[in-house]
């Protein structure tokens, strides 16, 4: 069957399973939505406000169902626009197909209008990239790139087309995708054992659980491994969903705002186990912070192995894979004394309603409405922080959030993401104002989409996070950080056309969760906080793990 370059690209994603399309139209990519339009009733193409929510949302549709997200753009500027959620994707090991039209090929290398140089740009933040010379490559090299996207450590691949190449013709045979099979040829007998070695020694285990749990869809393996050697969990942020939060034996957040539990078990670990975690700077990437501790390290990719902490043993491999043959191996443990010892750090976090609006009392009353239903996604601030801290999650996929490059401008977009691919869940957005205004226009879409989301705007009225190390760091010198832009977000959102209203007394809020989650489209919630309040606990960039600054701290000194 001959079939243009642009047909043979849409079946080619319809032999992939490709349902769902995010993004924006342009002339190096019209022959691509001239076929998506002959092809609407089997793919679903999303039109964002702009290119950088359309990466976002392929990226929060990956991170919501575990497939792979496929986002499109023209060229030039439309391309460029992809590099931040491409980014974004790459430092989080989201598995993502971008898609970008170019120039025809004659036309490159000339300074063509909207030309650029794509696969340039995003070489250091791509898995893998690909510009398509020859029409007959293009079948293999779009199946070669969803293989590369969720193999081993997911990630981002790119395909830059140039428009000539869509208008070419060649033969078309279906070709069924290439089958991702788990990572397990270097689990080896000596590495297990070496583990199990120092599993059965260990007396005071500590469990650090990051975003590869969920990648590899090991959260039932971490629930059975730590029940089984009774170890403190603690996760990263990557993490928060992927354990049950209300689990004795989990511990929380571990990390700059992580918990006095989770920090001091660290320590005073005699073994670190570490899952899926890459001892970023913002949980632990000094050796002297763990040095009472042996450190054992699980994880599919090998670079990790060594990079920022020195391990004592590793097993490199699919997390899954990994935890299923270790559990058989080690031995049932009780550690009383270590888990009673960590248990007498927990906080019970006390909520109090006399102290105004508050980011607590709000995440408690939406707690208390969660019906096991509703996914979380944050954009980056303090509000991502309080998110953490404060949401109590049940299920895995149900936080949404950029960890790695800390993106402001993301959660709007993931959310619309992950609505789309989890249409019976409720997706929830939880912003500050410096980040929604970012990408607040792709409020839009989910209007236009009739998407049941509920952006909430923890409004501050400034840039609350770094206002806060202002206020530790630099001696209260608000350079910038104070937002003198007066906003009515209400408004903002009713001209969008969506549902919307303001929070100023503790009293409205389950009132106006309840009619935001009974509404059909989508809603906005202005949560107006005090621009003081702060994110505790923090421990200092650089300093020890152990050396937490609380809310006392600051009021006492």
């Amino acid at each position: 069957m001959l079939l243009t370059g642009a047909e043979i690209l849409i079946k080619s994603l319809l032999d992939e399973g490709v349902e769902t399309i995010f993004g924006y139209p342009g002339g190096a990519v019209l022959n691509i939505y001239d076929e998506l339009y002959k092809y609407k009733d089997k793919i679903n193409h999303i039109l964002t406000c702009h290119e950088q929510g359309a990466s976002h949302a392929a990226d929060g549709y990956a991170r919501a169902t575990g497939k792979v997200g496929v986002c499109l753009a023209t060229s030039g500027p439309g391309a460029t626009n992809l590099v931040t959620g491409i980014a974004t994707a790459y430092m989080d090991s989201i598995p993502m197909v971008a898609i970008t039209g170019n120039v025809a090929q004659p036309l490159l290398g000339k300074d063509s209008f909207q030309e650029v140089d794509i696969t340039g740009i995003t070489m250091p933040i791509t898995k893998h990239n690909y510009i398509v010379r020859d029409v007959n490559e293009l079948q293999n090299i779009i199946k070669e790139a969803f293989y590369i996207a969720q193999e081993g450590r997911p990630g981002p691949v790119l395909i830059d087309i140039p428009k000539d190449i869509t208008a070419d013709k060649t033969q078309y045979n279906k070709i069924f995708p290439k089958e991702v099979v788990r990572k397990s040829e270097y689990i080896t007998e000596k590495s297990l054992q070496e583990a199990v070695d120092l599993i059965n020694q260990s007396k005071r285990p500590l469990i650090y659980a990051g975003g590869g749990i969920g990648i590899a869809e090991a959260t039932e393996e971490l629930l059975s491994f730590a029940e089984k050697i009774n170890s403190p969990v603690s996760t990263s942020l990557m993490c928060m969903a992927e354990f049950p939060n209300n689990h004795e034996l989990y511990t929380g957040m571990i990390g700059m705002h992580g918990t006095k539990a989770s920090n001091i078990a660290a320590t005073k670990c005699d073994l670190l186990i570490t899952l899926g975690a890459r001892f970023s700077d913002r949980v632990i990437s000094n050796q002297n912070h763990i040095k009472n501790a042996k450190v054992l390290q699980i994880d599919v990719d090998p670079a990790e192995i060594n990079k920022n902490v020195k391990v004592d043993t590793c097993i490199v491999g699919d997390l899954k894979v990994a935890l299923s043959q270790l559990i058989p191996l080690i031995n049932v443990k009780r550690n009383e004394e270590w888990i009673n010892t960590i248990n007498s750090l927990k906080e019970n976090k006390k909520v109090k309603s006399d102290c105004g609006l508050t980011p607590e009392l709000f995440f408690d009353k939406l707690n208390k409405l969660n019906d096991g239903s509703f996914i979380i996604s944050t954009e980056v601030g303090q509000h991502q922080m309080w998110t953490a801290q404060y949401f109590n999650f049940r299920n895995e996929r149900t936080f949404i959030t950029s960890g790695g490059l800390g993106t402001m401008g993301y959660g709007l977009g993931a959310a619309i993401g992950a609505q789309v691919g989890k249409p019976d869940k409720r997706v929830i957005n939880i912003a500050g104002d410096g980040s929604f205004g970012m990408n607040c226009n792709e409020l839009v879409t989910a209007v236009k989409n009739r998407l049941p989301l509920i952006q909430v705007i923890m409004n501050n009225n400034c840039l609350g996070m770094v206002r806060q190390w202002q206020d530790f760091f630099y001696e209260g010198r608000y350079s910038q950080t104070t937002l003198d832009r007066p906003t009515d977000y209400v408004k903002l959102a009713e001209a969008f056309g969506a549902k919307a209203f303001r929070i100023t007394e503790v009293d409205e809020i389950d009132y106006i969760l309840r009619k935001a989650l009974d509404s059909e489209g989508p809603v906005l919630i202005d949560y107006l906080i005090n621009s003081d309040k702060k994110v505790f606990p923090m421990v200092a960039p650089g300093a020890p793990i152990n050396q937490i600054i609380s809310e006392e701290d600051i009021n006492n000194n």
